[in-house]
């Protein structure tokens, strides 16, 4: 367990067989003022009904916001019901859980109240950008995936022009995305990453648009 800082936000993480490996190390290496509290990484082989999840789910864990990476329904909403006793916040990207925020990736978060410093770096993606002669200079990240494609996309778009870096980057995050391929909402008819694809363009849109 990781020492907690009196002025860190502080996260509790649940996950099953390293399902949210690639965003415990995007948090790691791009957050600021957070404490990754704990990590319950659950790897027993589960049935598909679990009648007593609090087995698997302990009680006695304390933060400032739980994220859920969890796969199995069962453990995921017993996660959230204990929260809701708790009054911590949950935040189950990709999932549909009453008593959760469920964005349909983890770029997909927007700015709501109450989700401290993790609220403030991750979700939604924010850019600022500087051009020169008609091509992209530099990019810089003020608020992105937790999976880290926000950053990671940086180096593909500098020295692009403007416009080749608007009709790309979405591929290119597309590539970088680490959302299940097969995840289609067939209710919306959207796959995550096209949707990761599509909201990081736009993000890029704004940001040159902002710069007059």
């Amino acid at each position: 367990m990781v020492e907690t800082n009196l002025s860190s936000f502080r996260l509790v993480i649940f996950e099953e067989a390293g399902s949210g490996e690639y965003k415990i190390a995007g948090i790691k290496i791009y957050g600021h003022n957070i404490t990754i509290e704990r990590i319950y990484d659950i790897l027993f082989d589960l049935p598909e009904i679990i009648d007593e999840p609090e087995e698997f789910i302990p009680y006695d864990f304390a933060g400032d916001l739980i994220l859920n990476f969890l796969r199995h329904p069962d453990l995921s909403e017993y996660l959230v019901k204990i929260c809701k006793i708790k009054g911590i916040p949950v935040i189950a990207s990709g999932q549909n859980i009453p008593g959760a925020i469920c964005p349909f990736t983890c770029c997909g978060l927007g700015h709501r109240k109450g989700l401290g410093a993790y609220g403030e770096q991750f979700g939604l993606p924010e850019y600022d950008v500087e051009v020169k002669d008609g091509c992209i200079k530099d990019l810089y990240v003020r608020r992105g995936a937790s999976c880290g494609a926000t950053w990671h996309v940086i180096r593909r778009m500098i020295g692009v022009t403007v416009d080749q870096a608007l009709s790309t980057i979405g591929r290119e995050i597309q590539y970088l995305c680490k959302a299940d391929p097969s995840a289609f909402d067939p209710v919306s008819g959207k796959s995550p990453l096209h949707f990761a694809g599509k909201i990081h363009a736009a993000a890029l849109k704004r940001a040159l648009s902002s710069r007059f």
